[in-house]
């Protein structure tokens, strides 16, 4: 794949040439506030939308962890799960 590097001359011709998006001017610029400040009630909205899971109240830890071969098949060979059935052994061997 070959990459054609733009010069700002081009850049500057690119963004000269497009009515939908012009430059933002310095005065438009130093007037500019933050979007949560403008519109508050929408950027609230927003945080509360990220999606993904629930926050746990006792979240996990990720720990990097060397074992055996053996042990990690076993757990594996299990089907899906294996991670969690792995901490409850670990859990249980703990006294936990």
């Amino acid at each position: 794949m070959t990459k054609k590097h733009l010069t700002e001359e081009k850049i500057q011709r690119m963004i000269a040439s497009d009515p939908d998006a012009p430059e933002a001017t310095d005065d438009q610029i130093a007037r500019a506030k933050p979007f949560q400040e403008v519109f508050p009630e929408l950027a609230s909205n927003l945080r509360k939308n990220l999606g993904g899971r629930p926050r746990s109240e006792n979240p996990k830890v990720a720990v990097s962890l060397r074992l055996d071969q053996e042990v990690v098949a076993r757990f594996k060979a299990q089907g899906p799960g294996w991670q969690s059935r792995m901490n409850e052994a670990l859990r249980s061997a703990a006294g936990l």
